[in-house]
């Protein structure tokens, strides 16, 4: 017997760039796939226009305020400590069963994830009073809530055909030529990319927004082709990744498609004033050289490390020079991953263990 489709409530206030948005529209297509009813709650849902036209089965898309006259679903989850209207959590009180209220967190590889993964937070004041919150964080380790990562992802990448895809784009890569794809925030050193480039043919492909501006004032070097693109939905940015030989790529969500990818990344994390995006990249780097076997080359490594604005590249011109036994990697890293269930299966796995905890007394 299949336990019952779930209603489910998912809010998302868009901070800024798309990550917040596309974090949230991934899961609740995937949750809506796999026959469960999901409202998407959003201040900003301007994105989605372009992320994802064509909706998603299930997914119904709603603004913000007119969550304070809704009935609450069976789980509500709040993304990213994004704060619940009031109302909305005053009826959750009020039901004599309450919803199961989870808190998805920010995407990180440090060790404190694993600890605080799955915790309770009793809300002792305010409109939730009396009312339990779960944290639920993303991770690579099987100690975390996992990745994002539709059932038939690696079947839909094997059927891909990368050269049919870059000819519907208007792209031919020639003999030679590494394909590179942008996407950046708007501080990226592009100059320290074209360093890393400078002597090798290549195709660097750029994404809207920053990468095509930075790349107007930084033009790229003599041997290196660069070519824009169009805003791209979810699962044509998949394809762009599919077709490159290394992915430029920021923030959470496209961070966890370019490792589904299996093709060489270097990830740019969402930059903090304070510095802490420094040692998140220094825990993630780690993580991945342990599953990966494989330590980072000192240039590689400070790339990286420059790349999200840490130290400076010196020898960015060989940071690339191995990219067969960075693939090799890569792709070891991917079956890493793979080897642990995806977040949304895990996701239903604790509500199912919550409710029945909360059935029996025991949340």
């Amino acid at each position: 017997m299949h336990p019952p489709p779930l209603h489910l409530d998912l809010f998302c206030h868009v901070v800024d760039n798309f990550g917040d948005i596309g974090v949230c529209w991934r899961l609740a297509a995937d949750l809506g796939a796999r026959g469960h009813a999901v409202r998407l709650w959003t201040d900003d849902a301007s994105a989605l226009a372009w992320l994802a036209p064509a909706g998603a089965p299930g997914v119904a898309v709603h603004a913000w305020a007119e969550a304070d006259g809704a009935e609450p679903g069976d789980v509500v989850i709040e993304a990213f400590a994004c704060h619940l209207p009031p109302a909305f959590v005053e009826r959750m009180a009020a039901r004599h069963r309450p919803p199961l209220w989870i808190n998805l967190e920010y995407l990180s590889a440090e060790g404190w994830v694993e600890r605080c993964h799955g915790l309770p937070s009793p809300q002792l004041a305010g409109p939730g009073r009396g009312l339990v919150k779960r944290f639920f964080h993303p991770g690579f380790t099987p100690a975390t809530g996992g990745l994002l990562r539709e059932p038939d992802l690696a079947a839909r990448q094997a059927r891909f055909d990368r050269g049919a895809w870059l000819a519907a784009q208007g792209l031919a890569p020639r003999p030679g030529e590494r394909v590179a794809g942008v996407f950046c925030y708007p501080h990226a050193p592009l100059p320290l990319l074209w360093r890393a480039l400078a002597g090798t043919p290549a195709l660097v492909l750029l994404t809207p927004g920053a990468a095509q501006a930075l790349a107007v004032a930084h033009p790229p070097p003599p041997g290196v082709r660069a070519a824009t693109l169009p805003w791209l939905t979810q699962r044509e940015f998949d394809h762009l990744l599919w077709s490159c030989d290394v992915n430029l790529v920021r923030g959470e969500d496209s961070a966890v498609r370019a490792m589904w990818a299996g093709a060489p990344f270097v990830w740019q994390l969402y930059p903090q004033h304070d510095g802490v995006h420094a040692g998140k990249l220094d825990a993630f780097l780690a993580r991945f050289e342990a599953a990966a076997r494989w330590p980072l080359p000192a240039p590689l490594r400070a790339f990286w490390r420059a790349w999200n604005g840490v130290g400076e590249a010196g020898g960015a011109a060989a940071a690339w020079d191995d990219l067969a036994a960075w693939a090799t990697a890569c792709r070891a890293w991917r079956d890493h991953l793979l080897a642990q269930p995806d977040l949304t299966t895990q996701l239903l796995a604790a509500v199912d263990a919550w409710c029945a905890a909360a059935r029996g007394g025991n949340g």
